[in-house]
């Protein structure tokens, strides 16, 4: 019996269709995806390098608390409404704008009431403004 011989030629798959669709998904995929922006900001504040300055002794210190509480000089505020804060630190001054002003705010202070009481002393005038900073805890333990 005599059998017929198979074709030896080579098999081949054709890799083009293949191809075509991966691009396809690839840029299916690029165009219905949603880039979306994430920051997420970890911020412990307020530290700075510079020695202490020397206490002065008329100074006028508004203490801002973490949740944005007004104490002018020791004396705690009803509100923290921008007129409370503008009358109490209107009597506490006097009226005298050239007194030194210091703002101490806890770190986790929210911003904006940090804002509103450098707003307030620019609007009634006070040109001597300071802000409290702690040393970094690396450089304090190396002094």
């Amino acid at each position: 019996m005599k059998f017929r011989r198979q074709n030896e030629g080579e098999d081949s798959i054709n890799l083009t269709p293949l191809i075509d669709v991966v691009f396809l998904l690839l840029i299916f995929f690029m165009v219905s995806t949603t880039f979306t922006k994430e920051t997420h900001l970890t911020v412990d504040l307020p530290e700075a390098t510079a020695n202490a300055a020397v206490e002065q002794p008329q100074t006028i210190e508004i203490l801002i608390g973490k949740d944005g509480s007004y104490s002018i000089n020791g004396n705690t505020l009803v509100n923290q409404k921008l007129a409370t804060l503008k009358r109490a630190l209107t009597e506490t001054s006097e009226g005298d704008t050239e007194r030194p002003l210091l703002i101490t705010a806890d770190a986790n202070t929210p911003h904006q009431a940090v804002v509103t009481a450098m707003d307030v002393a620019g609007q009634l005038g006070f040109i001597h403004l300071s802000i409290t900073t702690k040393a970094p805890a690396s450089e304090s333990s190396d002094s």
